[in-house]
């Protein structure tokens, strides 16, 4: 009973990294198949984000798979069909974006942010100790005692 839940455990964590292609979606042409799964898996899926639309089961992804299917059966290269997706979805459709001015924070932001958290722990350790105050003496006590009045 143990190895079935082994093996049950196993299949279903492997499930997981499984082509979200349908068999009907595939090209006739081995080649050109290959193509068009080499551009879809540079492609994010806009509905899951973390996924190639290769990887995908949204809707989008799938409509995505024909266009580029299309586009590759049309005789466009690999370039053409990732700027056709591009023009028409924006550079965020592309799991590596290029390296310009309006990719940048992509680019350099977990680094400025690791920066920024390290210097504020630094500054955090680094800033002086409050010296603890010393405890109240008995004429202090004693006017304390007057504000506050009887108990």
């Amino acid at each position: 009973m143990r190895r079935f839940f082994l093996a049950l455990s196993l299949l279903l964590l492997m499930a997981g990294h499984a082509y979200a292609i349908d068999p009907g979606e595939a090209l006739n042409d081995p080649a050109l198949e290959g193509r068009a799964r080499a551009i879809s898996s540079e492609l994010r899926c806009l509905v899951c984000q973390n996924e190639s639309i290769e990887e995908s089961h949204a809707d989008l992804a799938k409509d995505l798979r024909l266009l580029v299917r299309k586009r590759v059966l049309a005789g466009d290269s690999d370039q053409q069909v990732l700027d056709y997706v591009v023009a028409r979805y924006g550079a965020f459709v592309l799991l590596k974006p290029p390296f310009e001015p309006a990719t940048w924070a992509l680019w350099f932001g977990p680094l400025g942010l690791l920066i920024c958290g390290g210097l504020g722990v630094f500054l955090f350790f680094r800033r002086p100790r409050r010296e603890a105050q010393a405890p109240l003496g008995a004429d202090e006590v004693e006017a304390l005692r007057r504000l506050t009045g009887p108990e």
